[in-house]
C-alpha cells in the first residue's frame, strides 16, 4: 500500500510539510509506503474549461505543466493526503488550481479515485483552519473517497516554519489521523475478495435552468 501526500504550500519545508510528516510517520510505522509531492511552489494555472479531458476521458489534462504526472501518482496511490496553508480562510491559489484540475480530470475519466482513502491537513497561524479542511474534504467526497477522522479537526498552528512543532494538540491530532488512516487502508486491503464494494453508477446530470 502507498499513500501520496500533496503539499500545497509554497514553503516546501514549512508547517504544512511538518503536519504532513507527522501523519506519514504513523503510516510508515504500519508498513505503508509514502511519498510527498510539493506543488505549492510550482507554476500551476487554473482550469481553462476547454473540455478536452471530458471528450477524451483519458485522465489527462491538455495543459502540460506537470499535472499529468501528478495525476498519475494520485491514481496509482491507495491513499491521498492533501495539505494546505490557510489563505483568507481557504486553500492557497496554487493548491486550488491543482485541485480543480486534478479532481475534475479524474471525475470525468472513470472516477479512478473512487474508494481510495483521503485525508486533509491544514497549517495556519490563527483562524480559518476548519473552513479550509472542509474545502479540501469536498474534493474527496465528490470523488467517492473514504475519509478517516482524528480526535479533533485536522489543523495545526504555527506562523513561522518550525513553530507548529510546539503545538502539542495539533501534533496529537495528526498522529491519530495517521493511525486511523492506516487502519482504514488495512481494512480496505483485507476486505478485497471478501466484501464486494457497491457498483459504480453512471452520473446523472440535471441543470437548474432549462
Amino acid at each position: 500500500m502507498k499513500v501520496l501526500a500533496i503539499n500545497g504550500s509554497p514553503n516546501e519545508n514549512g508547517n504544512t510539510c511538518f503536519a504532513i510528516s507527522v501523519v506519514l510517520q504513523e503510516l510508515e510505522k504500519e508498513g505503508i509506503e509514502t511519498e510527498t509531492l510539493t506543488i505549492g511552489n510550482k507554476n500551476v494555472g487554473g482550469c481553462i474549461a476547454c473540455g478536452t479531458c471530458v471528450s477524451k476521458g483519458d485522465c489527462r489534462c491538455i495543459i502540460d505543466d506537470g499535472m499529468n504526472e501528478w495525476i498519475r501518482k494520485m491514481v496509482e496511490a491507495d491513499g491521498i493526503i492533501l495539505g494546505s496553508p490557510v489563505y483568507f480562510s481557504g486553500v492557497n491559489g496554487t493548491m486550488k488550481s491543482f485541485l480543480d484540475r486534478a479532481f475534475f480530470v479524474t471525475t470525468v475519466s472513470g472516477r479512478p479515485l473512487r474508494h481510495k482513502v483521503g485525508a486533509a491537513v491544514v497549517a495556519l497561524r490563527r483562524s480559518g483552519g476548519i473552513p479550509t479542511v472542509e474545502q479540501l474534504n469536498r474534493y474527496f467526497s465528490i470523488s467517492e473517497m473514504l475519509m478517516p477522522a482524528s480526535n479533533y479537526w485536522n489543523v495545526i498552528h504555527g506562523m513561522v516554519p518550525g513553530e507548529a512543532a510546539n503545538d502539542e494538540e495539533g501534533i496529537q491530532t495528526m498522529r491519530v489521523l495517521g493511525q486511523n488512516m492506516a487502519w482504514l487502508l488495512k481494512l480496505i486491503e483485507h476486505g478485497k475478495g471478501h466484501i464486494q464494494p457497491p457498483a459504480a453508477v453512471n452520473k446523472i446530470f440535471t441543470n437548474f435552468i432549462r
